[in-house]
């Protein structure tokens, strides 16, 4: 199972940092992909990072949001945590997130991913 965290509240301009973490596999072995579904709105892709640490965005969020994972545990691929660095927030950003684990790879589709969490809802407003 995968578990996001670290949605909230949060006023236009200002950061969020989401967290994706996992139970039952090991999640370096695999990539992450964030989506989102915003009220009324089918859901999108936002962004993923491979096994390997390569990094993809949507156009939309791209240069205001970052994915990393979790360096300091990388010699422990059952206990990594995958974040995505939300920055320049703006209400058009509301939705609930959605990590993902595909074992074949990063794809903006979301049929491609094995595992999913259960959501985190980011609101943006003043």
């Amino acid at each position: 199972q995968l578990q996001a965290s670290g949605g909230g509240l949060v006023q236009p301009g200002g950061s969020l940092r989401l967290s994706c973490a996992a139970s039952g596999f090991t999640l370096g072995y695999y990539a992450i992909g964030w989506f989102r579904q915003a009220p009324g709105k089918e859901r999108e892709w936002v962004s993923c990072i491979s096994s390997g640490g390569t990094t993809l965005f949507a156009d939309a969020v791209k240069g205001r949001f970052t994915n990393s994972r979790d360096n300091a545990k990388q010699t422990d691929n059952t206990k990594q945590t995958v974040y995505l660095q939300m920055n320049s927030l703006n209400p058009e950003d509301t939705a609930v997130y959605y990590c993902a684990a595909g074992f074949n790879g990063c794809s903006p589709r979301s049929r491609f991913y094995d595992y999913w969490g259960q959501g985190t809802l980011v609101t943006v407003s003043s």
